[in-house]
């Protein structure tokens, strides 16, 4: 019988992050100790995403998965947030845990920058999603039940009222044809309230 290997699970609270969680769970091969979530502090919000880190912390809650964050200043340099992230990594690593686990999809520098910086601390990368078709995942994130709204938006790449909106077919259906489905390129991030992670 295979080992159930643990690892931690680096959580946006968006719906890439929901998908890579949910497709990890279903697998039964790794057991996800601890969420990581990168916290602004000067503003209490999720770093990129822009939520609030009560709404972050209720999420996880009802995930019912232990939540990690890594609080970084608004100011802070690539090399301070490093320091700070190589800290809580090697934490998880001498509890045991030596594999990370990321939602991202097909961007080739962000995934040999993770995997390098983990290499340091002679750590793992695990990549659920990779590789997959993003119109594809878009579509198996709205047929798994899962909910989300738009938290915020780049507005070189995408129109500001797409923001607020609820990530649904009718959102992907006005997405220009530009955009990533799954905003893949920072077009749009999201936040997930409802879904088959959330239980009853």
């Amino acid at each position: 019988m295979k080992a159930i290997r643990p690892a931690v699970f680096t959580w946006s609270g968006g719906k890439d992050s929901a998908l890579a969680l949910h497709k990890v769970l279903a697998g039964k091969e790794t057991e996800v100790c601890a969420l990581l979530t990168t916290v602004t502090e000067d503003y209490g919000r999720v770093s990129m995403h822009g939520v609030r880190e009560t709404l972050l912390r209720r999420q996880a809650a009802v995930v019912g998965i232990p939540l990690r964050t890594v609080r970084i200043t608004k100011d802070a340099s690539n090399g301070q947030y490093e320091e700070k992230m190589r800290r809580v990594l090697a934490d998880f690593k001498e509890s045991g845990i030596h594999h990370v686990i990321y939602g991202d999809i097909c961007l080739d520098g962000i995934r040999e920058y993770r995997e390098k910086n983990l290499e340091k601390l002679e750590m793992k990368a695990l990549f659920p999603l990779w590789g997959s078709d993003t119109g594809s995942l878009a579509e198996r994130f709205i047929d798994l039940g899962f909910r989300a709204i738009t938290t915020c938006v780049d507005s070189k790449q995408l129109d500001k009222t797409f923001c607020g909106r609820e990530y649904d077919r009718s959102f992907l259906h006005d997405l220009p044809e530009s955009v990533d489905p799954c905003g893949e390129n920072g077009e749009f991030h999201t936040f997930v309230y409802d879904g088959p992670l959330f239980g009853e």
